[in-house]
């Protein structure tokens, strides 16, 4: 039992407890990131719901209107998603009639990703999310542009920095549990 005089640990400021001094949460880019993520995400899902389309799934479109058919590696790499992550959300696309899926007859190893029609339709509704986003974003297209090329250096600097991290690429080919 504690007595008036006594505090509980959860109510001790950090400095007072001896603990080595961080910077505040909000201070912290990381968080910052993190943060502007999940809202970003909060923004498009309204704009992408009449569509029928997930932010994930809005994204590996993206990607496969700029490159159609893609390996399943590849397309992985392009979003920087692995494949436990990538396999499932396609087949779900696959089953809402947005992608199909099947293996390049120049290796079978290999599983190629491509827009069905109904897929491709969706391509002319992105003028309206687009529009919608710079809606919901409160910079000016100036700050946007900036931003982007700073985070897009980020990116490429993070990415280099973790590369002895990753797996290495095996050319886009799939082990048992990515089959079709």
């Amino acid at each position: 039992m504690t007595t008036k005089t006594e505090a509980k640990a959860s109510e001790v400021p950090a400095q007072a407890a001896g603990a080595i001094p961080v910077p505040r949460l909000d201070q912290q880019l990381c968080f910052a990131l993190y943060s502007a993520s999940g809202l970003m995400t909060r923004v498009y899902r309204p704009l992408l719901a009449p569509l029928g389309l997930t932010y994930p799934q809005y994204l590996v479109m993206l990607a496969l209107w700029e490159r159609a058919p893609s390996i399943v590696g590849d397309l992985g790499e392009a979003l920087g998603l692995d494949s436990a992550t990538l396999t499932p959300l396609l087949k779900r696309m696959e089953a809402g009639g947005l992608v199909t899926r099947r293996r390049d007859p120049a290796d079978e190893r290999r599983v190629l990703v491509e827009p069905t029609a109904k897929g491709q339709a969706l391509r002319g509704a992105m003028k309206d999310v687009q529009d919608g986003l710079a809606c919901g974003v409160p910079l000016r297209p100036a700050e946007v542009k900036a931003l982007h090329a700073t985070l897009t250096q980020l990116v490429a600097g993070l990415r280099e920095a973790t590369a002895d991290d990753r797996p290495t690429k095996t050319d886009g080919a799939v082990s048992d549990k990515d089959k079709l």
